[in-house]
């Protein structure tokens, strides 16, 4: 900044120049401070402060990186897998209540049951040797005229068309004779081969054939003899669907067509596919 000196060889030239109030207030001034020199200022126009310095700018650690991140995707992964597993599990124990209350409407829960006989061929058999088949089974005898040939025609139209398709397992067709004392495995099998080749014919004990039919709740009675010391047997009239753990699945009456049983079978064998696989992922599980 630039100023203007006042030195005492200067004030007669400036006590001149001024009037006399002038004057005056002038050596006041120079009297009130007695310095030496005095400078006097000019105004001058000056920068105002200046800004605060700002702090430095931080590195943005996230630049560069998106949202979504492998431990993200770790994470959320693992926790979809543990909710789908929950849910898979919510609904298998759902089906299995169902099922088990749908058993229970039924009675399915006492149809059923082991059974020891003879078949055909001479040979002892018992209801185990068909774990892991499906089966069709029908009571019937071989002197009935006309209600058993058209359930056993139906029972093996019924096997040919599931044995047909390739997306389902073979079925077994077995009968077993309410008419123990005419009923002969000699005479059964020739009886069973005009109905199909696969079918398979039991006989047995008085006592024998009376526990497989209290099994399946199969009522049977021999009615009055003729002259000729023939008779007819009533009995139940319905063919039993058994799953490959030997239990009794369903049942098919006169008023069910072939077709029918067919579609039913098929959705029943789909069906323990699908409960079976899902037994096996949770028994993996854990």
């Amino acid at each position: 900044m630039q100023g203007i000196m006042i030195g005492s060889s200067h004030l007669p030239v400036l006590m001149r120049t001024l009037t006399s109030v002038q004057a005056r207030r002038c050596l006041q001034v120079i009297q009130r401070y007695p310095q030496p020199s005095l400078t006097l200022l000019r105004t001058t126009r000056t920068f105002s402060t200046p800004p605060p310095s700002q702090p430095p700018r931080r590195e943005d650690v996230t630049k560069g990186k998106g949202p979504i991140t492998w431990k993200s995707l770790l994470f959320t992964g693992l926790v979809g897998s543990g909710l789908l597993g929950f849910m898979l599990y919510i609904r298998r124990e759902k089906e299995l209540a169902q099922e088990r209350e749908r058993k229970r409407a039924l009675g399915k829960a006492s149809i059923g049951g082991r059974f020891d006989l003879i078949d055909h061929h001479g040979t002892p058999r018992s209801s185990d040797d068909f774990l892991g088949q499906w089966c069709l089974l029908y009571f019937g005898f071989t002197h009935c005229p006309d209600v058993c040939p058209d359930e056993l025609e139906k029972m093996a139209k019924v096997v040919d068309e599931v044995d047909a398709m390739k997306t389902v397992p073979d079925i077994q067709p077995l009968f077993i004779t309410v008419d123990p004392f005419r009923d002969t495995k000699e005479l059964i099998k020739d009886y069973l081969k005009e109905f199909h080749p696969k079918m398979l014919g039991f006989t047995g004990s008085t006592e024998k054939i009376g526990e497989a039919c209290r099994a399946y709740r199969v009522y049977f009675s021999a009615g009055p003899r003729d002259d000729d010391d023939d008779y007819i047997v009533d009995h139940t009239i319905i063919i039993y669907l058994i799953n490959p753990d030997g239990e009794f699945v369903d049942y098919y009456g006169q008023n069910k067509t072939a077709e029918q049983v067919v579609a039913s079978v098929v959705f029943n064998m789909k069906k323990f596919e699908e409960i079976s696989k899902k037994n096996s992922l949770f028994g993996g599980l854990i």
